[in-house]
Parts: C-alpha cells; sequence; structure tokens
C-alpha cells in the first residue's frame, strides 16, 4: 500500500502531525502509520559548500583566489546532522512512498529546507505543501483537509535559493578579502555589517551634540500648575533674555483670568497584537531580555506548550478565516489571573475585536502572535515562559474590549497679557485599560479641577524653567531590533523607492534572523554591551572603514529584497539576480584589495598564546571579557571573567567571576569581593544547597555557552570563521 510522507521541521512539529496522522510507529528517525510516514529536520539539514568544495586550492585564504564564485552551487549534508540527513533519505526513497508532503515551516526559508533536502536526496516523487500557523490540532486537521500544489511554490523556492547564494557570493568573498588582507578576524555582510553601521552612526550624533538651554515658565496656584505658550503655541524658548523680560512684566501680578476651559472627546484603541520584532522589544523594556533569549523562549510555547502560535511572524494582524476560531481561543485562556475578562467577554455572547485587527491584506506568511486553542497548564510553565505568556494573552484580550476613553480638559489663563495652559483628563470609559496595562509613562493624567470660563484664579508665584536639549538616547537591543524593523532614518540621500521598499520588506534581516545578527555581531567583538546600552569596539569601528560603502549601506538589502520580491512573484529569473550579485561581489573584493587603508590591533595585552606565542588581545564578550589570538589561524579563547546572575549581598548587582579553578572570585563594581568558598558557604547558611564542582561546572556552563546559531546557509558557511 502506497504511502505519503510527510517533511517536518523539527522534531516537536513532527511529532504532532504524527499524532493528528495516527502515526504511531516508531522508526529510525520517523514515526509511521497507515497512511502516512512523518520525519523531519533539524534546521536545515544541507547547505552550500564551503569553498574548499570547489577545489583544494581555496582551503588556504589567498587573495588571489578571491572572487571564489561557484557555478554550480554545490549542496552538502551538514555534518552534525548527517545521521538525519541519511534517515530522511532512506524515508524519502521508500518504493512504497508514492508523494511528498512538504510541512517545513510556511515562509521562504522554510520552504528552502525541504526542497535542499529534496534536492540532495535526488527525489522526484509529486510534492504537495502544508501551509499552517500553528501546531494545534485543529490546525493540522485544517491543513492537511487543505493541501496545496507544491508547484505554486517554485518560485518561492527559487526566491530562497537566490538569497542563499547571493549570501555566499557576497559574505564569504568580502569576507576572506578583509580577514586575509588585514590578518584578523574580520566579516561582513548585507545585514550584520548596515547594523553595526547604524549603531555607529547612532555614536557619531551622539558625540556631534551640542546641547542647547531653554527656558519657559509656570504660574502656580492652589490646584494646579500653568504652562506658558508664546503666540506661536511653543512652551520653550531659547531666548533666555526674552523669557527673563516676559518674567519680570508679570512677576508682580497675583491673578489671572481663565479665557477658555475646552473639554474635547478621545478615545485610544487596544495596541496592536504581537508580531516578533514587537514582542522581543516589549520583552527587553520590561525585563531587559536579548532578541535571542526572548525567541527562545516564544518558540518553547509553541513548539512544547502549543499555547501560541507561529513566533516568526512579521504581522500584527488576523485574516478573515481566522475570525471564527476567536471565541475558542478566549475559552482556551479562561484561567487563572484572565478569568475576569473572558468571563466579561465570554457572557457577551458574540466576540469581535477591535477594526483594524482583521486585515488581511496585512498578513503575509503568517497571522499576529495570539494564543491557541489549547489551554496550556500554567504550572509546568517556567518563569520566562509564563511572564512572555502573559504578555501575548494580555495583548490578544485587550483587542476584544472597548477603546479606552477620556475628556481632555484643558484651561487657559491670562496673566498680565501673556497665555498659560493647563491639561488634565477625566476617564470615561476605561476599556481595555481595565485588564491590561501598557505600563508606558503618559501625559496629562492628572485630573484637572473644575474651571470655569472668565473666572479669576489667584496666583502664588510665576517661576521660571529651565533645561537642555538631550542627544539622541544609545541603542539598546530593543531600540537596535527597532531600527532594524525601520532603518529609513539611515538612508539619507536614497531613493524614495528604496526606502519604500525597506519598509514593506520589513528593514534589515528578517523577523526570524535578527536575533541571530545581534548575536554575531557581540561574538564577533565588533560591538559591547555596557550596562543595556550597545557601544561599538575599536574593532568594529575599523572594520566600517575597511568595509567597502555599498556593505554599510541598508539601501543594499532594499535592492536585494526588491529582487527577491519579483522572483517569488514570478517576474524574475534568478539568473539575472545572481548576475547582478556576482558583479557586486567581484567589485567588493577588487576594492578591498586595492584599499591601502591599515587595520590596528589596539587591546594587544602582554600576554603571550600559549599555543603560538603571538600576543593575546582583550575583547569584550556579551558576558564578560575574554583572552583571544590575534592570529586568526591560531584561533585561541580564553575567558577571562564572566558576568554571572549571581547577586551583590551589599548592593545587589550581578557579580562578575574572574579567575580559575579554586582562586575564583567575585567582584562586583560596589567594590564589593568575595571567594567562590565564602560564596558558597554564605549560600549554604542562607538556606541553599551547597554547590559541588559539578554543580559549579554546569553553572559556569551555562553563563558561558553560546547561543545557538540559527543554521542557515550563511551561517554554516562562515562558522569556521568564528569558531576560531
Amino acid at each position: 500500500m502506497s504511502k505519503s510522507l510527510v517533511l517536518a521541521e523539527k522534531p516537536s512539529v513532527a511529532r504532532d502531525i504524527a499524532r493528528v496522522l495516527g502515526c504511531n510507529k516508531k522508526g529510525n528517525g520517523f514515526l509511521e502509520g497507515t497512511n502516512y510516514i512523518v520525519t523531519w529536520a533539524l534546521g536545515h539539514l544541507v547547505t552550500h559548500a564551503d569553498p574548499e568544495g570547489y577545489g583544494n586550492e581555496f582551503k588556504e585564504w589567498k587573495l588571489e583566489h578571491l572572487p571564489i564564485i561557484p557555478a554550480p552551487f554545490k549542496l552538502v549534508p551538514i555534518r552534525q546532522t548527517m545521521k538525519q540527513f541519511n534517515a530522511v533519505k532512506a524515508q524519502l526513497l521508500r518504493n512504497d512512498v508514492k508523494d511528498i508532503i512538504i510541512a517545513t515551516d510556511a515562509g521562504r526559508e522554510g520552504e528552502l529546507v525541504a526542497r535542499w533536502i529534496l534536492e540532495q536526496a535526488k527525489v522526484r516523487k509529486p510534492v504537495k505543501r502544508l501551509w499552517i500557523s500553528s501546531v494545534t490540532d485543529k490546525a493540522i486537521k485544517d491543513g492537511f483537509n487543505n493541501l496545496k500544489d507544491g508547484r505554486a511554490y517554485e518560485n518561492l523556492y527559487q526566491a530562497a535559493v537566490a538569497r542563499a547564494e547571493a549570501d555566499w557570493v557576497v559574505g564569504i568573498n568580502a569576507t576572506r578579502a578583509l580577514t586575509v588582507k588585514y590578518n584578523a578576524q574580520l566579516s561582513t555582510g548585507r545585514v550584520q555589517t548596515p547594523t553595526l553601521a547604524m549603531i555607529a552612526e547612532r555614536e557619531h550624533q551622539i558625540r556631534d551634540f551640542k546641547p542647547r538651554s531653554f527656558y519657559g515658565m509656570q504660574a502656580l496656584t492652589e490646584t494646579a500648575k500653568f504652562t506658558w505658550h508664546d503666540k506661536a503655541g511653543q512652551t520653550q524658548s531659547f531666548d533666555k533674555e526674552q523669557v527673563e523680560k516676559l518674567l519680570e512684566k508679570i512677576d508682580g501680578v497675583h491673578a489671572g483670568k481663565v479665557i477658555e476651559v475646552k473639554t474635547t472627546p478621545k478615545s485610544q484603541p487596544a495596541p496592536h497584537l504581537f508580531d516578533l520584532t514587537e514582542l522581543q522589544k516589549e520583552a527587553h523594556r520590561r525585563w531587559s531580555w536579548s532578541a535571542k533569549e526572548t525567541l527562545s523562549t516564544l518558540q518553547n510555547l509553541y513548539e512544547r506548550h502549543k499555547a501560541v502560535t507561529y513566533p516568526r511572524t512579521d504581522s500584527k494582524h488576523l485574516t478573515s478565516d481566522m475570525e471564527s476560531t476567536l471565541k475558542e481561543r478566549i475559552k482556551a485562556v479562561d484561567i487563572g489571573p484572565y478569568r475576569k475578562a473572558t468571563n466579561s467577554l465570554l457572557r457577551a455572547g458574540t466576540v469581535k475585536p477591535q477594526k483594524g485587527v482583521i486585515d488581511d491584506k496585512r498578513v503575509s506568511d503568517h497571522h499576529a502572535i495570539i494564543p491557541t486553542e489549547e489551554t496550556p497548564i500554567l504550572q509546568n510553565l517556567s518563569d520566562k515562559e509564563q511572564r512572555l505568556y502573559d504578555l501575548i494573552v494580555k495583548r490578544f484580550l485587550a483587542v476584544f474590549f472597548g477603546p479606552f476613553r477620556y475628556d481632555q480638559v484643558t484651561a487657559e489663563l491670562a496673566v498680565g497679557g501673556e497665555t498659560f495652559k493647563a491639561k488634565g483628563r477625566t476617564v470615561t470609559d476605561e476599556g481595555w485599560k481595565k485588564f491590561y496595562s501598557t505600563e508606558e509613562e503618559e501625559l496629562d493624567t492628572d485630573t484637572l479641577p473644575p474651571f470655569t470660563k472668565g473666572e479669576e484664579v489667584k496666583i502664588q508665584a510665576i517661576v521660571m524653567t529651565n533645561g537642555q536639549t538631550k542627544p539622541p538616547a544609545r541603542f539598546n537591543e530593543g531600540t537596535l531590533l527597532a531600527a532594524m524593523e525601520n532603518p529609513s532614518q539611515f538612508m539619507q540621500g536614497e531613493s524614495k523607492e528604496l526606502i519604500k521598499t525597506i519598509g514593506e520588506t520589513g528593514g534589515l534581516g528578517t523577523v526570524a534572523t535578527r536575533a541571530d545578527v545581534i548575536e554575531r555581531l557581540f561574538n564577533s567583538f565588533v560591538m559591547e554591551k555596557k550596562g543595556n546600552d550597545i557601544y561599538t569596539t575599536s574593532k568594529g569601528r575599523q572594520l566600517l572603514e575597511l568595509v567597502p560603502e555599498d556593505l554599510k549601506s541598508p539601501a543594499l538589502t532594499a535592492e536585494w529584497e526588491q529582487g527577491l520580491t519579483k522572483i517569488a512573484n514570478g517576474q524574475m529569473k534568478k539568473e539575472e539576480f545572481m548576475k547582478n550579485m556576482i558583479g557586486f561581489s567581484r567589485q567588493t573584493v577588487t576594492e578591498i584589495k586595492t584599499d591601502d587603508k591599515k587595520y590596528k590591533h589596539d587591546n594587544v595585552t602582554g600576554k603571550a598564546c600559549p599555543d603560538c606565542g603571538k600576543l593575546l588581545l582583550e575583547v569584550n564578550g556579551k558576558r564578560g571579557k575574554m583572552l583571544v589570538c590575534q592570529d586568526r589561524e591560531c584561533g585561541h579563547r580564553k575567558n577571562v571573567s564572566m558576568l554571572t546572575n549571581a547577586r551583590c549581598p551589599v548592593c545587589k548587582k550581578k557579580l562578575e567571576m574572574r579567575g580559575e579553578g579554586d582562586g575564583r572570585i567575585f567582584v562586583c563594581k560596589c567594590g564589593h569581593r568575595e571567594k567562590l568558598s565564602a560564596f558558597e558557604k554564605r549560600k549554604e547558611n542562607s538556606g541553599g544547597k551547597k554547590a559541588d564542582k559539578r554543580d559549579v561546572q554546569k553553572y559556569m556552563k551555562k553563563q558561558g555557552a553560546p547561543e545557538e546559531l540559527e543554521n542557515t546557509a550563511m551561517a554554516d558557511a562562515l562558522k569556521k570563521l568564528f569558531d576560531k
């Protein structure tokens, strides 16, 4: 009896699909039932070959070999996941498998994961496509009842291949050229380099900023503060002398007359539902989580707990066909802290989200992140998972309540020929804010006491106010994500069409890759953290001096995305796009080869590398200081200090661990120092279990383990360089 083979992207998704399809028989890397066999990838199982795969001469990094232009590109199984690739291949080639159902993530990269496996396994069987946005039983059943013809996604696959090949041609060649010419680990790419350039540009803006003092006035009454407005409606002036003259003129006035009281009804709808970037920004704002941290936690909620829909989405809206599922989703979160809100909605009978939530035109591959129809057991969620789930549920429920309504009251006071105003608000309907708070500071939230037009108000004092203009804030991970999503302010001089394109295509990188790009910039030591703020390092600033100008601008990504979108829509051939990319790569390598700039290691220590004898460099990693060898061929690395989650008993800030073995000590910025043995004893006395050597090793591994990189073609191609 012939069967259909279902290829999922991850084991957890495969298990869910297998359960729904009744595939209970376990095999080597697959689950089998009467009509279906379900197998799975582990992200990418196949990638582009490294340069040495195109000839032994490329094993040595030499400028004369560049640029390397594969014709054609070769695919190879990823060594670390070769076992699973062979298991998948064996199932694909079974004689009783009549067709393939691609069930990888519904998007450009998910298409690439599956198609590369089929190509490498040389499978030519009919292909169908499962296209779903959540892995609940209902979504899976609906998806299998509406399978698509695989040929409908051929253009999407060609766009994905074009993206991967272009990243290889540009990234590998530019990285090799920079690294060999300057004998330093310098990597570049169309997303990571413009991102670094934005951080440097922001630092330039801060450095060049010249603060200006501004002045204003306030009239203080017994019940309110009135702020001065000039004839143009401005509340501040840079002309100190002018404000002082006005103050001198009205300083002796002890009463003002209310010349107008205006009440304006206003309403504020609930915030949009979350896409991935917005959720990452919110988690960073509230808890200082990294983008990677939020994505990992969200992935668990999606895969392990089935509590939320697909995480890697760039949409804040829902499709019209989901409207019938909304009531079930509200019932699914009728638990614990949400019961009051859900009961209120369910009692109303019909549930309808606010205007704009359902918008088919603003949903591409996946809709907004919302709860599924399955009720999670809250006790089974970790602390982080509970916090993130809470954000998603409350944001979801908020859109079903009416807008927050209030009357904004403005009272205008005439004092000695000058105008002063006071504002306040009176809430008329709490709407969605009754159940959900954004925790953001809002202006003019105080209630204004009643004033009557023509009323005379006694003035207690008129005072001069002053302040200074402030430079733009440094980037943190939350604001950097926002800038990557919309980098238009860093594209001065570019055409309006390109700026519009990068806005429409989601900016630099994708929601799925931005977290990895940020991690990669930290791990290659071109940027570092001080508190929550991000700074470029000397290495990063020098890299930007050495990289060709075109690679530093977000416009490059905009141009690429224009081409990739045309390929996906069948309006351009992949070959035409790649011809342009190869030309760009040749030009980039020539610029690097002929450049006469120098690279200088200015963080050299006096310590010699134990492997090659060259002097070590001190660098600030994301989690602490490291010593690394300056010779890229050597690649020696050693941790010097590490920021831990242990708290200082004096000031409660995080402690830094320094030293090795039994000589390790905890150090705090406030001056507190404590040996590891003393720290253990203190924890034991406070009721904690004494840590043995194994506990310490586990703890240190957890503190220092690098986050797992997204298994993209370019990341794999550059992996050897990053690991050195």
